[in-house]
């Protein structure tokens, strides 16, 4: 039976079909097969992974990531990042992550910070000759540091 859960598993993954989707659907295709588990009971785990307060918090996080951007708050931090470190000799890596320092203190995701203080820091990288790769890298390495600041959502 345990050759049925692992096998939907491979079957869908190779049909193309979402990760999380392909482990939802194996797995209570297993469930349904083996009979394990009550289906009430399959339904309380469901709702009580979705009912969690700091899965409630994410969608704020990003709306106030979006909101500062909106608002001219991350332009603000980028100039103010500028003028701390962007003289120095590859200034603008160091001014990605003195940005994504200050701006994970106010959003307190990876996400948030990525998709606020990120389009800016991108672009004006991409403007000053560094690769994408290499700005979009270091976008993301220096997003990292939203969970790690409070606060943030593994506090909440």
């Amino acid at each position: 039976v345990m050759l049925l859960l692992l096998g939907g598993f491979l079957v869908l993954m190779l049909l193309g079909v979402p990760v999380a989707i392909a482990m939802a659907a194996s797995s209570l295709l297993y469930i349904l097969v083996s009979g394990v588990t009550p289906d009430v009971t399959l339904a309380q785990r469901m709702i009580a992974g979705v009912e969690s307060f700091p899965l409630l918090a994410v969608p704020f996080f990003i709306l106030a990531g979006n909101l500062m951007n909106i608002a001219g708050v991350t332009g603000r931090i980028y100039k103010f990042a500028v003028a701390l470190v962007g003289w120095m000799r590859g200034g603008l890596g160091h001014v990605n992550i003195i940005g994504s320092v200050i701006f994970s203190g106010m959003s307190g995701t990876a996400i948030a910070d990525a998709a606020g203080l990120g389009t800016i820091e991108i672009k004006a990288m991409k403007d000053h000759g560094y690769s994408t790769e290499f700005s979009v890298g270091v976008t993301a390495a220096s997003a990292t540091l939203g969970p790690i600041i409070p606060p943030s959502l593994p506090f909440v």
